[in-house]
């Protein structure tokens, strides 16, 4: 590289070449401020906080004495809960028809990708959600917990983070990798409310913690945000056309952005309440109700934010196809007699006239 050339800025780390200037920078969409470094920028922000938030609730739900004992107050305050005691009692299908609707939402996120010949998208979204089950694997068999004996052992083993649920998700941001952008947000909203109805139904099945819905759900925000990461790093992102949101998406994007804000408002306002538990038995019926509600109010806020926070981070961007072309404007293009109204594609004009110090 000449000695006049400016370095890239906001680009990779990797050693300078020849063309690694400041116009190259701006045509590979990789200069400081550039769309695709916005959308990368976002992306890794959002995986990150995922990963401090997950590691805050492992933290506070497993290692600490209280976090135990609330779980296992919810765990318990599902046969004081009358309402849910019912549905279960009476709809004893439902655990069949869960394990089923799993199944269809794989066949479902591989069908729309296929059938749409997103090929690439398509195997990411599917590495998304195998990459999800094996750290959801991987944490439930390696992940630290303390020792729990005598009377103040745990109700059921650790099923931290939840696999079903880790599933539903995963399908359901997938659906955000394969489905076109015009029908992403009805698509994301609709299968981000069923994975939250998932995770309601493990909980009041007794299968699973609160805490191990809501790292299940984090669990898989943090991957899909770092493979939106990724395909932007490699400029495979571009802007999608402004449009307002249609009729059908905001159907479904109103309840989810209601369930998000409704759980996290409800289950945090409720939260003081049933961690002021007593160490020991006997517990009052109505306060393992309250811990119960309270578990299934932020497991389903938490879900369903994390498909919000993604169509957020989504919202504008395309992810299917390279950036746009470059433009050339200004008074170099005039100058070299290059027309106004058409699209030059490159760096140059078409006359090849151009010099680098």
């Amino acid at each position: 590289m000449a000695s006049n050339d400016r370095p890239r800025t906001g680009g990779s780390p990797r050693p300078l070449r020849a063309g690694d200037t400041w116009w190259y920078a701006a045509v590979a969409g990789e200069a400081a401020g550039s769309f695709t470094t916005r959308v990368r920028t976002r992306a890794r922000r959002g995986c990150l906080g995922a990963v401090l938030l997950l590691t805050v609730v492992y933290a506070g739900l497993v290692l600490t004495a209280t976090g135990r004992r609330w779980g296992d107050a919810a765990t318990t305050g599902r046969r004081a809960d009358a309402a849910a005691a019912a549905l279960l009692r009476d709809h004893p299908s439902l655990a069949g028809l869960t394990t089923l609707s799993l199944v269809l939402g794989c066949v479902l996120l591989l069908a729309v990708g296929l059938i749409g010949r997103r090929y690439v998208l398509t195997g990411l979204a599917a590495g998304g959600v195998v990459t999800a089950l094996a750290l959801t694997g991987l944490l439930r068999l390696y992940a630290p917990r303390p020792r729990l004996t005598g009377t103040g052992a745990a109700l059921l083993p650790s099923g931290f983070p939840s696999a079903p649920t880790a599933l539903a998700l995963g399908v359901a941001l997938g659906l955000a990798l394969v489905v076109p952008h015009r029908l992403r947000a009805p698509a994301v909203g609709a299968a981000t409310l069923w994975a939250a109805a998932v995770g309601a139904h493990t909980i009041a099945d007794g299968r699973h913690r609160p805490g191990d819905v809501i790292a299940a759900a984090l669990l898989v925000l943090a991957v899909f945000c770092g493979i939106l990461a990724l395909r932007a790093r490699k400029g495979e992102v571009r802007p999608a056309p402004r449009r307002p949101p249609a009729p059908a998406a905001l159907l479904v994007l109103l309840p989810l952005v209601l369930v998000a804000a409704g759980g996290l408002g409800a289950g945090i306002w409720l939260l003081g309440d049933t961690l002021a538990l007593p160490a020991t038995a006997p517990y009052d019926p109505a306060e393992l109700r309250l811990a119960h509600r309270c578990g299934q109010a932020l497991a389903a806020g938490v879900t369903a934010a994390a498909g919000t926070v993604l169509l957020l981070l989504l919202r504008h961007v395309d992810v299917d196809g390279p950036p746009p072309p470059y433009r050339l404007g200004g008074p170099f293009a005039e100058a070299a007699g290059a027309p106004e109204d058409e699209e030059l594609v490159g760096p140059f004009t078409e006359d090849h006239d151009h010099e680098i110090s």
